[in-house]
């Protein structure tokens, strides 16, 4: 129930940061102020760091199908086809559908109509054909904005941000939160100790970034790949769909095919809390 609006400085260094509450307005002082409040982040803003930021080639109409207890779970999942994609997430009570379009279109996909959007759903997971017409009004579509991005510095004197608020990740592999832990973990094995006894140099900051950067680029790299030989082609109304020769041959090899699985669950240099 508290929004933060100001960071404390002084000669250049964060000491906390003043909120407004429901009651009013009040200020938290501390030694050092971690961001972690996500891709719309706050104290980003507020602390005029810009972006380096990618170009996603998607957007994600997000809305919500009924479900039944004759569904076969294992037969769900993510869904490719001529010019459509979607993910089908199981929450039990209902499905999660993320419909993938090409960026920017949300506009053309609503002018087509409903009963359009229906029908290719309706194609592309036939499992779901039945209740396709659940979608009675375009105010139970929310449309997701993917971006992608990454602060060149993630932190100033006195300040830290993790996560999303210093690299937002594209939704592929699902893995944002997944490094936004690893994050978390690197920042507490560097910094814990350090703040018993209430000392933090800005170049104990910059050892966090400097351990999580790389897997974050690589990462970023990674989905990058996967967006252009997966998803364009996929989105490729044509009905063609083929991979490159050089990829279609990586992943004959049993090594190299568990790569992608394992980048996403792990990412290339995990993160592991340190005993104390």
């Amino acid at each position: 129930g508290a929004q933060v609006d100001e960071l404390l400085e002084a000669d250049g260094v964060v000491h906390g940061v003043r909120y407004r509450g429901v009651d009013g307005w009040h200020e938290i002082h501390a030694i050092l102020t971690v961001g972690a409040d996500g891709r719309f982040s706050r104290l980003r803003r507020l602390s005029g760091f810009e972006a380096i930021k990618t170009a996603p080639m998607l957007d994600i109409l997000w809305f919500r199908l009924s479900h039944k207890d004759t569904d076969k779970i294992d037969s769900l999942g993510g869904r490719l086809g001529a010019g459509m994609i979607a993910a089908v997430i199981d929450r039990f009570d209902y499905w999660q559908i993320g419909y993938v379009i090409p960026k920017g279109q949300y506009q053309v996909v609503r002018a087509a109509g409903l009963p359009e959007l229906q029908r290719r759903l309706a194609k592309l997971v036939p499992q779901l054909a039945d209740r396709v017409d659940e979608l009675q009004d375009w105010k139970q579509v929310s449309v997701l904005s993917v971006e992608s991005d990454r602060l060149p510095r993630w932190y100033r004197p006195g300040l830290l941000l993790i996560g999303d608020a210093a690299h937002v990740m594209s939704p592929v592999g699902g893995v944002g939160i997944n490094y936004a832990i690893q994050d978390a973990v690197v920042a507490a094995n560097i910094l814990a100790d350090k703040l018993k006894y209430g000392v933090v140099q800005t170049s104990d900051l910059a050892r966090v970034q400097r351990e999580r950067e790389l897997p974050t680029r690589i990462l970023q790299a990674f989905q990058a790949v996967i967006q252009k030989q997966v998803l364009a082609q996929a989105m490729n109304t044509s009905g063609q769909f083929e991979l490159s020769p050089v990829l279609r041959f990586l992943l004959r090899l049993p090594l190299l095919r568990d790569i992608p699985g394992r980048m996403i669950a792990f990412g290339p240099f995990p993160a592991h809390v340190r005993k104390a």
